[in-house]
């Protein structure tokens, strides 16, 4: 289950209030373990509150939907007898404790490990024979033109754990959409069907590796500052052929690290030179104090 702590969600079951980070547009998370609500982009803590902040029930805050914490605990409950470790990023934080996990999985004194996709990056272990990955479309969520492809990448990866040395395996994927192509391709193992289609789609949306994109993402403090820069970033676009420009509009993340956020996406021909037609933009801008602009070509992350 790729998704750290013990819930990504605590509401009142009275008056569905959701505890958000106060510098962040996110929720919470629940890392029972450690006995705190994290928010996992400022790095944001506070304490688990059992009563509701907003309405004032008692004992209404509800920690809701699984992280592998939860899922461990539920292991222990089927498996009281099985030995059992929790392999993500919170508790293997460090490359001697990720070795220490390694040699005690290689010297069977684990059964079954409950893990995030860390368990998938590049470990052997020759007497896994079963996976079984929890909330598999996970990474199918969202506006990141990538995500069939990383996810379908990560997936394989993980399922190519089990049965590695002389004992066959097997791999399990709980999904919510079995037609999706992500999941039909690694039914069927037709990796190189998939990514032809992948691509071929790419190509007739005029995506990478296809054409370029480019991210100019605003920020500030003052939402009234951020709208005017995003009011002068949208007056002075510039028009070229082979070049589309898509906003200024709220980011994804509106709200990240107290500062609220705006973005414009750029799509171009790969003719084009992107860096170019970026700079003799946004150097002509006079920014609102206080707004920052980042620069983001070929972008990793669309939030």
């Amino acid at each position: 289950l790729n998704r750290r702590g013990y819930a990504p969600l605590t509401l009142c079951g009275s008056c569905g209030h959701k505890v958000t980070c106060p510098n962040c547009d996110s929720w919470m998370v629940m890392h029972r373990l450690a006995g705190r609500l994290k928010c996992h982009y400022c790095g944001f803590e506070s304490r688990p509150q059992r009563d509701c902040a907003q309405c004032g029930e008692d004992d209404s805050m509800q920690a809701c939907g699984p992280g592998v914490e939860r899922l461990a605990e539920e292991v222990l409950q089927r498996f009281p007898e099985a030995r059992f470790a929790v392999f993500s990023s919170d508790t293997v934080a460090s490359p001697g404790s990720a070795e220490n996990f390694v040699t005690s999985v290689m010297e069977g004194e684990v059964d079954i490990i409950v893990g995030t996709q860390m368990a998938a990056k590049g470990h052997h272990f020759p007497n896994l024979t079963l996976v079984g990955i929890v909330d598999a479309d996970l990474g199918l969520a969202g506006g990141d033109l990538r995500a069939a492809e990383r996810s379908f990448q990560m997936l394989a990866q993980v399922a190519g754990r089990a049965g590695r040395a002389d004992r066959p395996g097997i791999a399990m994927l709980q999904t919510m959409d079995s037609g999706n192509a992500v999941m039909q391709a690694l039914l069927s193992g037709d990796r190189d069907r998939f990514l032809a289609t992948e691509a071929e789609s790419r190509r007739l949306a005029g995506m990478p590796p296809f054409a370029r994109l480019a991210a100019l993402v605003l920020s500030a403090g003052d939402p009234e500052r951020l709208q005017a820069a995003m009011q002068m970033l949208s007056a002075s676009r510039p028009h070229f052929h082979g070049v589309s420009v898509f906003g200024p509009s709220q980011a994804p993340l509106a709200f990240l690290r107290g500062r609220h956020r705006g973005r414009v996406l750029i799509q171009a021909d790969k003719s084009v030179d992107l860096q170019a037609v970026i700079d003799g933009w946004v150097t002509k801008l006079a920014l609102p104090p206080g707004v920052r602009l980042q620069v983001d070509i070929d972008p990793y992350s669309f939030l």
